[in-house]
């Protein structure tokens, strides 16, 4: 059975719903986009709009970095791929960025209804500001929501990113305003035994037992 297309809000740890779209890099199967890499799904309201021209700028100019992080980027908004070819063409002509990524051209709102980025308390004709972390088995790990009218900030997505990779691949929690090369919080014991450990224990920092850092060797 067809999957009905509500304005469902997915959460953290769902199956990315699967769709099919237009983009400005052709057609996509979302389930078959980037075997084996991350991808950043974000929205923006409107195209030829001030905020979002800043915002798609800004993930054009660190494409490389997602890139180095295995990380794919898609943009969408509820315009048309005519709309969307003439205002990258227009970005790249005025100032040099070019958005080098799929922009789902989601004129019936598919896709926008699939990830809940319509809001009808603050518009239910263009889609808010989210943006979805979804890794490699295409399960979603971070959301994120702004408002029509406050642009994202570029360093927390790729802060966020490689947070996420960092636990991931090392088993650890990250503290409050972490950057990579900081410490890492080991995770707190879960019996009598590992607690008991982690007091007699030598670590790189600890406050108590149920909070110790260390560093990444």
């Amino acid at each position: 059975m067809e999957q009905e297309v509500l304005n469902v809000m997915p959460r953290i740890g769902d199956q990315a719903p699967d769709f099919e779209a237009v983009t400005t890099k052709g057609k996509i199967k979302f389930s078959e986009f980037a075997k084996d890499k991350w991808v950043v799904l974000f929205s923006h309201p409107a195209d030829f709009t001030p905020v979002c021209t800043t915002e798609m700028s800004g993930f054009a100019l660190n494409k490389k970095k997602f890139e180095e992080l295995n990380t794919e980027l898609i943009g969408l908004s509820i315009d048309s791929i005519h709309s969307h070819l003439a205002w990258v063409n227009n970005v790249k002509e005025k100032t040099g960025v070019f958005f080098d990524f799929p922009i789902i051209a989601d004129i019936d709102m598919k896709v926008s209804k699939l990830y809940g980025m319509l809001q009808p308390n603050e518009s239910e004709t263009a889609a808010v500001r989210a943006v979805f972390f979804i890794d490699p088995s295409k399960k979603i790990r971070l959301i994120m929501y702004y408002p029509l009218n406050v642009g994202r900030n570029m360093d927390e997505i790729l802060r966020a990113l490689e947070a996420l990779q960092v636990s991931d691949k090392y088993g650890v929690a990250l503290p409050l305003n972490w950057k990579k090369g900081e410490r890492v919080i080991v995770p707190p014991p879960k019996n009598l035994d590992e607690m008991q450990e982690r007091i007699n224990g030598k670590y790189d920092e600890k406050i108590d037992f149920y909070l110790v850092k260390k560093d990444l060797k």
